[in-house]
C-alpha cells in the first residue's frame, strides 16, 4: 500500500474511532443530566436539549423495528468496512464519506444493542430530535 494511501486509512479509522467516542459520551451526558422527554432550553424556540429514545430510523419512521434495524446497521457496517480494507479508493472525499458513515452506524448501533432504541437529544425545533451519529451518517451520505 502506498504511504499517502495508508495514511489515509489510518486518518479514516481514527475518525471512525472519533465519531464513536464523541457520540458514546455525548449520549452519556444527555442520560445522566436530561430527563426523558424534558426539554431544556439551551437557545429558547432555537435550540433545545429534549431527550428521547428513537426506537425507529431516520425521523422516528418505522417505530418499533429494533431487530430489523440492529440486522441492517450490522450489514451496513461490515460492508464499510470491507469497503474501507479491500478498496484502494485514493480520494479522500469517499473514504472520509464511509468513514462518518461507519461511525454513525456503530454509534447508534451500539445504542439498539444496549437500550433497543437510539438515544436523541438535540432538538432544533424544525426538525426531529438528533444526535451525532446521526450527524455523521448525514454528513456522510
Amino acid at each position: 500500500m502506498k504511504e499517502g494511501r495508508k495514511h489515509l486509512k489510518i486518518f479514516c479509522w481514527i475518525i471512525v474511532g472519533l465519531i464513536i467516542c464523541l457520540d458514546q459520551l455525548t449520549k452519556y451526558i444527555a442520560l445522566d443530566k436530561l430527563v426523558d422527554s424534558e426539554s431544556l432550553p439551551v437557545i429558547k424556540n432555537v435550540f433545545h436539549l429534549t431527550l428521547i429514545g428513537n426506537s425507529g430510523i431516520a425521523f422516528g419512521l418505522f417505530p418499533n423495528g429494533t431487530i430489523i434495524f440492529i440486522i441492517f446497521s450490522f450489514l451496513a457496517v461490515g460492508i464499510i468496512i470491507g469497503i474501507l480494507i479491500k478498496k484502494k479508493v485514493p480520494e479522500i472525499l469517499p473514504n472520509m464519506a464511509l468513514a462518518l458513515i461507519l461511525g454513525g452506524a456503530a454509534g447508534n448501533l451500539i445504542d439498539r444493542l444496549r437500550w433497543g432504541y437510539v438515544v436523541d437529544f438535540f432538538d432544533f425545533r424544525i426538525w426531529p430530535v438528533f444526535n451525532i451519529a446521526d450527524s455523521a451518517i448525514s454528513i456522510g451520505v
